[in-house]
This record gives C-alpha cells, sequence and structure tokens, in this order.
C-alpha cells in the first residue's frame, strides 16, 4: 500500500470525509491494509536529538579575512560519486592561507572520520582558533564540541540553509571535483591514495592568485616568517 493513515486521513478530508485518523489506522489494520514502511534515517535521527541544543553562535559572520595562519579555520564534507555509490571527504582549511590542514575520507557518514579530521590538528598550535562549521550532525554533536575544547578552540556555525556562510569550502569542493579523476581506482584506499596526493599537490605546488601568488604552504611560511 502506497499511503499510510495519515495521508489516508487528509485525502478523504480532501473528498470531505470527516474521520478521525485513530480510526482510519484501526480500519486498515482490520483489512490487513499496510503502507510501505521507509527505512529510517539514523543520521537524520541523530542530527534532530542533536541540533537544537548544540547550535553555536555564527562567530566568524562572514569575516573571512584575517592576517595570521591556524586563527580561523573552516570544515566541511563532501560528497563525491565512486562506483555507483557515495563516499565523504571531511577538510580542515585554514581560512588565511587555505591550506588544507587535515582531511579524512570515508564509506560512511559515521561520526568518527569528522573527528578524526579534528584531532588530526592537534599537531598545530591552535589555542583560541576558531572553527567554523555548518550545521550538519556531525558538527552539533556534543563529541565534536568536546574535542574542540580539548584542543583549546573556539566553536562558530553558519546560519541554517545558509552556504555563504561557508562558501570558499564549497569553491574548494567545486574545483576539486571539476579537477580529480577517481575512476581508475579500484577501492577506498586507492581513493585516499589518491585524494592525500591532490591535496598534497593542493597545498605544496598550487598557487593562489589571492595570496600573493604563493601556495598555501609557502604564503602560511611567509605569514610566519613575518
Amino acid at each position: 500500500m502506497k499511503y499510510w493513515y495519515r495521508m489516508i486521513t487528509m485525502k478523504l478530508k480532501q473528498k470531505w470525509i470527516t474521520m478521525n485518523h485513530k480510526k482510519v489506522h484501526r480500519l486498515m489494520k482490520k483489512y490487513h491494509l499496510l503502507s510501505v514502511i521507509r527505512k529510517k534515517n539514523p543520521y537524520a535521527k541523530i542530527r534532530k536529538a542533536t541540533q537544537e541544543h548544540n547550535t553555536a553562535k555564527n562567530i566568524l559572520n562572514r569575516q573571512f579575512s584575517w592576517l595570521k595562519a591556524f586563527k580561523k579555520i573552516w570544515t566541511d564534507i563532501s560528497y563525491i560519486k565512486f562506483k555507483s555509490k557515495w563516499i565523504y571527504l571531511s577538510i580542515m582549511k585554514d581560512m588565511t592561507t587555505w591550506e588544507i590542514l587535515s582531511n579524512q575520507i570515508s564509506n560512511s557518514l559515521a561520526l568518527w572520520f569528522v573527528h578524526d579530521t579534528l584531532k588530526d590538528l592537534g599537531k598545530y598550535d591552535l589555542k583560541w582558533a576558531l572553527i567554523h562549521s555548518d550545521q550538519w550532525f556531525h558538527y552539533t554533536h556534543p563529541s565534536f564540541k568536546e574535542w574542540i575544547e580539548k584542543l583549546w578552540c573556539i566553536q562558530s556555525m553558519s546560519r541554517r540553509w545558509n552556504c555563504i556562510d561557508n562558501s570558499p569550502t564549497e569553491s574548494f569542493f567545486g574545483h576539486m571535483k571539476d579537477e580529480i579523476n577517481i575512476s581508475e581506482c579500484d577501492t577506498l584506499e586507492e581513493v585516499k591514495i589518491y585524494m592525500n596526493n591532490y591535496i598534497y599537490d593542493y597545498n605544496n605546488n598550487r598557487p593562489q592568485w589571492n595570496r600573493k601568488k604563493m601556495t598555501p604552504v609557502n604564503y602560511r611560511n611567509h605569514l610566519l616568517d613575518n
């Protein structure tokens, strides 16, 4: 059966037939009129449970310009098609140098791979750095906030459904998808190696017009020397 009892109740009302939804449900059970039950999305459930109480203020407020490395960091997730399935790339991008400081690839949206992206930042001195994200459930989850506090960082979030607040990561993902070709990769491990090589090349060999025409790593070293 296509419709469940609430939808049938509303359809009946459109036909000027008023019937309590409980009665509709009872009649459906009596005559074995069972609707197809969609499998619940566990990630949507987690997001709903955590988002209301764990969103952070939009401290960044589109103030993208900054003169010091490791003080403002974007984080985001991109979906990549691989062999008719989706894989996911999580990144941490320095707002000043545009260097990709950390990344993880996963074939699921489990919390761990975003956590590992954040944990990898431990090799940098990020005390009081601002880490900015959207309001996706990975970032509203209490464990993500705990790791930010362990790094002595400050959490900031975009306004809901406002991708412009996180536009530089979207720009990176857009260019990346135009350039990568993972069709020759056979396994997820090969994709990880491919993407790590791509990001290394981006950080070390890709000059940025608005970063004094330096690569992100060279620009970072330039700022640290001055």
